[in-house]
């Protein structure tokens, strides 16, 4: 006869086997096989009876899991000197989670009785179950600040590089952490402001040279005024927050909805779960549940919460941090749908046909739980053939059925034509230092694919559902190309020999024909490029006027309400418009509906700006040690300073100054896009394939400068002529494009 495993060797296995705790699972896992079976299956049914364990269809949970980022409350240190903390919202009736908190150099001392929101991470083999990290204390919220630090004969001075703040900051002896003059420092204020003198910090993080990796995307921050740090009122409202239960929601905790996400995500805003369609009227359809976290229960309007999240406008994302819209607390918590733990959630159900088009959808206010978080690479492996322990029990009953109705949505697409682009994404990954380890392009894997149709659908029926109840909102607006950028394009087009259709109303499916023909070209990338430079800003707005780019007349969003201010705005119309509770949009926001709408556009912006500010200083970082190496590329836009050059490896963009080009004089076609040189006729273009040499490399502004050394392979002209020669060159040269622009603009008008 097998042994039969203990009741604490059952509740272990589910602990850290999350996604194996079927009964078949179990029995594996301990070897148990024909009528021993019964035993286990005594034992499990004992384990439910007492509380330790919560059947959900066919599986096991351990209720006493906790979600990696926990309140916690300190208790005294033990003889060794070893600091446990007690977990605030566990709440089963097994025995409790023992937490070590593992203290940095920099944190706080920390006392019995403190709270503390904590990140968790489950080990083994060890007589605890978690270790956490602090995030912050509970109660407190200190100012911080990034400056240059001074050293003085005792202490020393922080100068901040925030050309807003004049004041400079003291440091006691006992606070430097190791300081040296001239570092870039992080600080936070130390003891209760004084009418007198400086006021006070203490060093919490150095981030040595201010050129150095670590100080990259803070100095971006800084210099772009995203806000960073969080008032003492918001933090206070974020850390009342408790854990919701059910409350008249509808209960999906028993629906295998699933987080796919990036490996390295800290929050989870949405979770998806399809099965075939079983309406007789509906043959080979599917149904798709999209289940966003509920953030409007917690941010309601008016509160110091919303007022700081709509000023955020959106969360900011760097290599190395992120600069969240909402407290820990609440994005990386209570708002975050972790897997084995009941988050409150907006969830909508779509039907859709064989061919992917949605036949109806309804939204409910729900109460979910997570069956697994997983990442991109590995669900696309399970789908590949190569499940591992996580995904193994998904791929048949979870994660064939997604792809089944992904594949149907794809039809879809592939009908609507939206706007095809091929331009690989860049991903910058750091070492543990913060230098940059390698800089890659993302893959684009299928798993990517459905997350974002999912998410498209779930948009237009937020949108589809407001307008039908007509409830105001906020609608991402993406308008059409304007005539002139379309000329641009066409002009370019041209340049390469093809052709983009003229003369009839612009829709997605020319631009794509447009790509089409230029994929598998030299000229691929540089078509790409222009027709993305053709685009206009796409903004939010009170008023609809479609979606361009994704060839979709009504569309909002409302996905990803942790990091988006306007995705809050839609959950609340939501709820407004089916009578769903007091948390709804207030008449007071529907007045400034269009004020928001252009406040977060331009907070978007100024993130994308920091974020790209933030890439090319890394670039350059990474690029410094290779100043002098060759590097193939291809122009990437004229000025009439030089040429920008998109540098092959790691879509790094540089300047060849005009100056740099030789002696000769380069004349400038804003309308053509060109650079002429006025001795050798050479020519430089938008598109051409270059080698170049990296001459500098500036990792503070991010700024690369090189040295042209080929065009289409061709080494550059040498350009020596006399001066009476070059005067002639140089008139014919002028003459030559004044010829030229003047039939463009007679073709045009043809």
């Amino acid at each position: 006869m097998t042994r039969i495993p203990t009741k604490e060797e059952i509740l272990e296995w589910i602990s850290t086997n999350p996604t194996l705790t079927s009964k078949r699972d179990i029995a594996k896992a301990f070897g148990i096989k024909g009528p021993d079976r019964i035993d286990l299956k005594r034992v499990l049914r004992e384990l439910e009876a007492e509380g330790h364990l919560e059947k959900r269809s066919r599986s096991y949970s351990d209720p006493d899991r906790l979600p990696p980022v926990s309140v916690l409350v300190v208790k005294r240190p033990n003889g060794d000197g070893d600091l446990y903390a007690q977990p605030m919202e566990w709440h089963g009736e097994g025995v409790e989670p023992v937490v070590l908190v593992i203290p940095r150099a920099s944190d706080p001392a920390l006392g019995e009785g403190d709270r503390i929101l904590g990140r968790l991470t489950l080990v083994k083999g060890q007589d605890h179950h978690y270790e956490a990290r602090l995030i912050r204390r509970i109660g407190t919220n200190p100012k911080r600040i990034l400056g240059v630090f001074r050293k003085r004969s005792e202490g020393g001075r922080i100068v901040p590089i925030d050309k807003s703040s004049s004041n400079e900051w003291t440091v006691p002896e006992g606070a430097l952490l190791g300081a040296k003059d001239g570092e870039l420092v992080e600080a936070e204020q130390a003891g209760p402001k004084s009418r007198m003198g400086l006021p006070k910090a203490r060093i919490v993080e150095r981030l040595g040279d201010p050129s150095a990796p670590k100080a990259v995307s803070l100095i971006a921050i800084y210099q772009h005024g995203i806000p960073d740090g969080f008032p003492d009122k918001v933090i206070a409202e974020a850390d009342a927050a408790k854990p919701m239960g059910l409350n008249g929601r509808e209960d999906l905790r028993d629906m295998p909805l699933l987080t796919i996400d990036p490996s390295d995500a800290r929050d989870h805003d949405d979770a998806c779960y399809a099965h075939a369609d079983e309406d007789p009227k509906n043959p080979g359809g599917h149904i798709v549940w999209v289940a966003i976290a509920d953030v409007a229960a917690y941010v309601k309007p008016g509160t110091a919460l919303d007022r700081e999240a709509r000023k955020r406008g959106n969360s900011s994302y760097f290599p190395d941090r992120v600069v969240p819209m909402l407290p820990d607390r609440l994005s990386g918590d209570l708002c975050s749908l972790h897997e084995g733990v009941p988050r409150p959630c907006m969830a909508v159900r779509m039907q859709l046909d064989a061919d992917g088009n949605k036949l109806s959808h309804r939204f409910v206010r729900g109460l979910m739980r997570s069956a697994a978080s997983l990442h991109y690479a590995e669900v696309q492996d399970a789908i590949d053939g190569n499940p591992n322990d996580r995904t193994g029990p998904l791929l048949e009953p979870v994660l064939k059925p997604l792809y089944a109705a992904y594949a149907a949505l794809v039809k879809a697409r592939a009908a609507r034509q939206p706007l095809d682009l091929n331009l690989p994404e860049r991903k910058i990954v750091l070492d543990e230092d913060g230098t940059v380890a390698s800089v890659n392009f993302r893959e684009r894997l299928d798993a990517h694919k459905l997350i974002e149709e999912f998410m498209v659908l779930a948009n237009v029926a937020a949108a589809e559902t407001l307008i039908a109840k007509k409830t105001p909102l906020l609608f991402r607006v993406h308008e059409e190309p304007a005539p002139e950028k379309l000329n641009a394009l066409r002009e370019t087009a041209q340049a390469a020999g093809l052709n983009l259709a003229k003369g009839q109303v612009l829709q997605t499916r020319h631009l794509n024909a447009l790509l089409n023909a230029a994929a598998g070209t030299d000229d691929a990338e540089l078509i790409n490029i222009s027709t993305l430079r053709s685009m206009t800003q796409a903004y939010y707005g009170a008023q609809n006027f479609g979606h361009f780019g994704l060839a979709l007349r009504n569309y909002a969003h409302f996905t990803s309400p942790i990091r988006r201010y306007a995705d809050l705005i839609v959950h609340r119309a939501l709820i407004t418009a089916h009578g769903w509770g007091d948390d709804g949009l207030r008449p007071e926001e529907i007045e400034q509906l269009e004020d928001t709408g252009t406040h977060i556009s331009e907070t978007e912006r100024r993130s994308m700006i920091a974020e790209r500010d933030t890439t090319d200083r890394y670039l350059a970082a990474y690029l410094s040690e290779r100043v002098g190496n060759e590097f193939s590329g291809r122009i990437s836009g004229i000025a009439r300073f030089g040429a920008f050059v998109k540098l092959d490896e790691t879509g790094a963009d540089g300047l060849v100054p005009v100056r740099t080009l030789g002696r000769e004089f380069f004349h400038f076609d804003q309308e053509a896009g060109t650079l002429m040189g006025s001795d050798t006729g050479l020519i430089i273009s938008i598109g051409q394939r270059v080698t170049v040499r990296l001459a500098e490399a500036t990792p503070i502004t991010g700024g690369l400068e090189l040295e042209l050394l080929a065009i289409e392979d061709k080494a550059m002209p040498k350009s020596r002529s006399p001066a009476g020669r070059t005067n002639s060159r140089r008139k014919s040269v002028k003459a030559k494009h004044k010829r030229d622009k003047i039939k463009r603009k007679v073709e045009r008008r043809r």
